[in-house]
């Protein structure tokens, strides 16, 4: 495998998590410890340096903010916050949209696919994401679904993927594209 230098996350919304939205419950932050862990594996062996979040809620802003955590660190690192579509946030509460803000002040760059939203906005936007990406890195509980669907797309592109499953906490990388 080449040296990686980008990855991007793909992973669940809260609601399909067994925590749901509280990341007080010991599921969820070990779930965080996890995120940080990867990302520090990736910097440091594979030589990481931008990472890509969606910015949905869950999982794409816990590793947004992983990555945030390890910038003090890793100076040279960069979050690009790659969003769907400019209404992305109307719809969610005051304190998640506070967060998705935070969140877009502190990245490096921010990119926005299309205006509008549209059915498939979020599936170019995942597609976009690992296609620009050397490293595939997502939270998955092997269901079928949207981000089942974006792990089928990183595998049949060979990139390389560690999928980090919410539910027993195993993580693992995809041998066949090393």
């Amino acid at each position: 495998m080449k040296i990686g230098r980008t990855c991007c996350f793909i992973g669940h919304a809260p609601q399909e998590l067994n925590f749901k939205f509280d990341e007080t419950h010991w599921d969820c932050l070990h779930l965080k410890e996890l995120l940080v862990s990867q990302i520090y594996t990736l910097i440091t062996a594979y030589q990481v340096q931008t990472f890509y979040s969606g910015m949905d809620l869950g999982c794409d802003q816990f590793a947004a903010e992983a990555v945030l955590s390890l910038k003090h660190e890793f100076p040279h690192i960069r979050l690009e916050c790659i969003l769907p579509c400019e209404t992305q946030h109307v719809k969610w509460n005051e304190l998640q949209r506070d967060r998705f803000f935070y969140i877009l002040e502190h990245c490096d760059t921010e990119s926005m696919l299309q205006y509008a939203y549209t059915p498939d906005c979020i599936e170019k936007r995942n597609i976009y994401m690992i296609d620009h990406s050397d490293i595939v890195l997502a939270v998955w509980n092997t269901k079928p679904g949207e981000v089942g669907h974006a792990v089928s797309h990183a595998y049949k592109t060979g990139k390389f993927t560690i999928v980090i499953d919410p539910d027993t906490f195993q993580v693992k990388p995809n041998i066949s594209a090393l």
